[in-house]
């Protein structure tokens, strides 16, 4: 199911307006989740080429609507939520739209595989919540790690 909804996201409604990136982000970003069985069936590979199809979709979709701009297609996990979320934008991939910090990765594999090896999306015990809420406040715990991404340009000038 997860390969056929990847699939879809390229034909979804697109709006590429980098006057009103809200609006880019509420119609273009998708959020991808998968269940037990799937996440055993499926493989790193099958994901991996089915997000690269649907790149390759959207940046001739692009071409075809004659976007001037920069645009991109991104890929991350979101590990709290146990999700995989994709979306476009009309920027380059060095200013997407994340309110955090974030490290672009040019192998969307690392990312896949973390997906499919999470455990129960969202959900921790009490006493794990506690341990880590302690643990942050002994040791005085740093910033959180920065989110992989995995960006493929699909504007003007995309390979």
């Amino acid at each position: 199911m997860l390969l056929t909804w990847i699939a879809e996201v390229a034909d979804e409604p697109l709006v590429l307006e980098s006057a009103d990136r809200r609006m880019e982000r509420e119609t273009n970003t998708w959020w991808l989740s998968a269940e037990d069985e799937d996440r055993r069936s499926l493989t790193v590979s099958a994901v991996v080429a089915a997000f690269e199809r649907t790149a390759s979709a959207i940046r001739r979709r692009i071409g075809e609507l004659g976007f001037p701009g920069a645009a991109t297609f991104y890929v991350w996990h979101d590990e709290q939520a146990g999700q995989l979320r994709c979306s476009t934008g009309s920027a380059p991939a060095d200013a997407l739209p994340f309110d955090g910090t974030y490290v672009l990765c040019d192998d969307l594999r690392p990312i896949i595989e973390g997906f499919l090896v999470d455990g129960e999306p969202g959900l921790l015990a009490w006493s794990d919540l506690r341990g880590v809420r302690n643990a942050s406040e002994q040791t005085g715990a740093g910033p959180e790690a920065p989110l992989r991404v995995w960006a493929c340009g699909v504007g003007s000038g995309a390979r």
